[in-house]
């Protein structure tokens, strides 16, 4: 998950760049692991991780520059959400990020399912609950919350830095991903958790609605206002300091 832009603005293209991005993520995350436990042939092996890792940063770079050079399209229906409370846009932002952006990714994640599916019959079928749903919920809420945080505060320091951003955000998602995978699966995306469990039948399931939407959502909104207030009085303290030195 990408710092959400600090300013959220109905741009009708971005439901467009949203679906494809969202159908080329789920794609390129089940390429990695065809690839990885394919033709590289690590199979069960210790450097496999390591190289799915490896190969996850590359693509999350390359993901990150599409969506700066989109204006803000995404695959994550978190991104959007985060970008839309962080931006105080008004309930307009809201209607067009909850009723057009949102459902857009998930179509998209859906179609990159079904196409990976249909070119690669053996490619799997996604990750599984593995523990009880509450269990879950609060591995995957908490999953969530930490990479949500970790990105609004980079994007409040407003780091000009391209390279840096993107490798600190990769690193630490792909850290929570590795410490949650063997619970949830480490998704911390309700669109390319909903594809997979599209295809698999269960997306209706109490249990997938609330791991993987509901506990998810609620961390992203949790996580934006942590890092509000905590950088609140940051701002007071700045523009106070901005109007003082306009009256001297």
């Amino acid at each position: 998950m990408s710092p959400a832009p600090s300013r959220a603005r109905i741009r009708p293209w971005l439901v467009a760049g949203d679906l494809a991005m969202a159908a080329a993520w789920v794609c390129a995350g089940a390429l990695v692991k065809l690839l990885v436990y394919g033709p590289l042939g690590f199979g069960g092996r210790p450097e496999a991780e390591a190289v799915k890792v490896s190969l996850s940063i590359v693509y999350m770079f390359i993901f990150a520059w599409l969506e700066t050079a989109t204006g803000g399209a995404s695959y994550n229906p978190l991104t959007v959400l985060a970008a839309a409370v962080a931006s105080h846009g008004g309930p307009a932002v809201y209607v067009f990020t909850a009723f057009l952006r949102i459902p857009a990714q998930v179509m998209g994640a859906v179609l990159g399912v079904k196409l990976i599916q249909f070119t690669f019959p053996n490619v799997g079928k996604g990750a599984r609950l593995s523990v009880g749903a509450h269990h879950g919920a609060l591995a995957e809420g908490l999953a969530t919350f930490m990479v949500v945080m970790v990105s609004a505060t980079l994007k409040k320091k407003e780091m000009k830095s391209f390279f840096m951003k993107t490798w600190i955000t990769s690193i630490w998602k792909n850290t929570i991903h590795i410490l949650s995978s063997d619970i949830t699966g480490g998704i911390m995306n309700p669109a390319s958790a909903f594809a997979w469990a599209y295809a698999r039948g269960d997306h209706t399931t109490f249990d997938h609605l609330l791991v993987y939407w509901l506990a998810p959502l609620q961390a992203t909104l949790l996580g934006v206002w942590v890092v509000t207030f905590l950088t609140k009085p940051k701002i007071k303290e700045q523009e106070e300091d901005e109007n003082k030195t306009k009256k001297e």
